[in-house]
């Protein structure tokens, strides 16, 4: 049974997770196109070549891209892992360009066994800029003037970029896009005054980066709450037992954010643990001085509790299947915390939370809260806050993490043809959503889900639910699905474990 031929628009860790999700399961006779302009196949804007003080934000165990194989990833690192041990996870965390190493030998190998099929597989070193339907295909035209058909498309164009907030586009010393910081930090003097954008973990890897650099000039981060990611927690052994997908699927009649914190509050009672004093800590988040509350997170490394580490596991495992049932009021009292909550989900790794400790303690290090106006003046660069009146910097770098299911500005104009032509629809939180069963989204661009930013769990689970619906289920014995919308193409990880990469 032929599929015809499936373009993929887009090669980075989603094209390399639905590779390898189809070499796992397809047949014969098939044929798949890869449309991606950049040199660096399989590894997206994340991992591509860059320092190697930036690393891989999470542990092995659930930074594999075959989707319910969780060993998958530290069976390839192997030995080579026991180099970048970091002594406060008890883990390897890498650099993110050598995890890129992993994702374009997973990708590799998923080539070469399709072509052992039969498959014809090509890649064509040029973006895709607009999509149309033509006699039963689709037509794809790429920026060389070709026209490609097609006919099933996996979308696989990755996340947004930093926003422009303070329109300083164009201005000397302003850095629109940090990544990759090995090219972005190579011209700024090592020193001048550097004012970072954010205080998010992209704020966080170009402070560590800059300092790893030896960078003696001031770093300052500027943000509207000052608020830093939470820190990493040693991985335990903990199985939830109350706050579980199991557990909400039995319940009938709907699901509120009351009855989650039901399960929690169930879950910490077993071991001991004060509900309400995690809660009241969480709360804090906003209000606490930054430096105060990293200090007592970094010393909570290794503490026993669960609270937070079964919070932070439920985000992206019960999460993506819960908000598919809350009502909408639920919803957004969630979007109103939805950076705190980013924090607990996305927290920082302890060898960096270690230096940015030691950043502020030294004084090299400010975190500048209440941000209202930056102004590009004199050749520099003026700050105006609520908190510290106004200050001086000669660089101002951009680390504004982009808005959950942002379109890339790269992919713009190919969304837009997309809806034109009514094979996507734009959702009304982001991102986007099929409109016709050929169309599957993979990644961060699939509109319908929870805020937080997809991870490589959940890219892998994304990409293993488009080669669900892409193979005919006589090829697979699996029973095809859409592969995108609320709940669906998120993460799966185990006890322990969290999701972003």
């Amino acid at each position: 049974m032929s599929i015809g031929v499936i373009g993929v628009i887009g090669a980075g860790a989603a094209a390399a997770g639905l590779l390898d999700a189809l070499a796992s399961n397809a047949g014969t006779d098939g044929a798949v196109t890869v449309f991606e302009p950049s040199a660096n196949l399989w590894r997206g804007r994340p991992y591509a070549p860059d320092l190697d003080s930036v690393l891989v934000n999470a542990p092995p165990a659930i930074m594999s891209i075959r989707h319910g194989d969780h060993g998958h990833y530290t069976a390839w690192l192997g030995a080579r892992g026991d180099e970048h041990l970091d002594p406060g996870m008890g883990t390897p965390l890498v650099p993110r360009a050598f995890y890129g190493e992993y994702l374009e030998h997973t990708a590799e190998k998923a080539v070469a066994a399709l072509r052992e099929r039969g498959w014809r597989v090509q890649v064509v070193p040029s973006a895709v800029l607009a999509a149309a339907p033509t006699a039963g295909r689709l037509a794809l035209r790429t920026a060389d003037g070709r026209e490609h058909l097609v006919d099933r498309v996996a979308l696989c164009v990755g996340g947004g970029t930093p926003h422009d907030h303070y329109g300083l586009a164009g201005a000397p010393g302003f850095v629109a896009d940090p990544y990759p910081l090995a090219r972005t930090l190579d011209s700024v003097p090592p020193d001048r005054h550097i004012a970072v954008i954010g205080s998010g973990l992209t704020a966080v890897d170009v402070a560590v980066s800059l300092a790893a650099r030896r960078h003696t000039g001031r770093i300052s981060l500027l943000s509207r709450t000052g608020m830093l990611p939470h820190v990493w927690q040693r991985p335990n052994a903990h199985q939830p037992r109350h706050l579980t997908i199991a557990r909400i699927e039995q319940r009938r009649g709907g699901i509120t954010l009351d009855h989650l914190a039901a399960l929690l509050r169930e879950e910490m009672a077993d071991a001991g643990e004060d509900f309400d004093a995690l809660v009241a800590d969480l709360c804090a988040a906003r209000s606490e001085a930054p430096t105060a509350r990293l200090r007592r997170q970094v010393a909570a490394i290794t503490a026993p509790k669960i609270g937070r580490r079964v919070l932070q596991q439920a985000s992206h495992t019960v999460g993506p299947h819960a908000w598919a049932l809350l009502p909408e009021r639920d919803r957004d009292r969630l979007r109103a915390w939805s950076r705190t909550a980013t924090s607990v989900a996305s927290p920082m790794i302890p060898v960096n939370a270690v230096r940015l400790l030691e950043l502020l303690d030294s004084g090299q290090l400010d975190i500048l809260a209440g941000t209202r106006r930056i102004t590009h003046r004199d050749g520099g660069f003026a700050v105006e806050t609520t908190r510290a009146g106004e200050r001086r910097a000669d660089v101002v770098i951009n680390a504004v993490n982009p808005p959950p299911h942002a379109v890339p500005h790269t992919a713009a104009a190919l969304v837009t043809t997309l809806v034109d032509a009514r094979i996507a629809t734009h959702h009304p939180s982001g991102g986007v959503v099929p409109a016709d069963p050929r169309l599957h989204v993979v990644g961060d661009l699939a509109g319908g889900g929870p805020f937080l930013t997809s991870s490589i769990p959940g890219l892998a689970a994304g990409a293993a639910a488009a080669a669900r619906a892409l193979l005919p289920a006589a090829w697979t014995g699996l029973t095809t699905r859409p592969s995108a919308g609320p709940g669906r193409g998120r993460c799966a990880r185990p006890a322990g474990s969290r999701c972003r990469g």
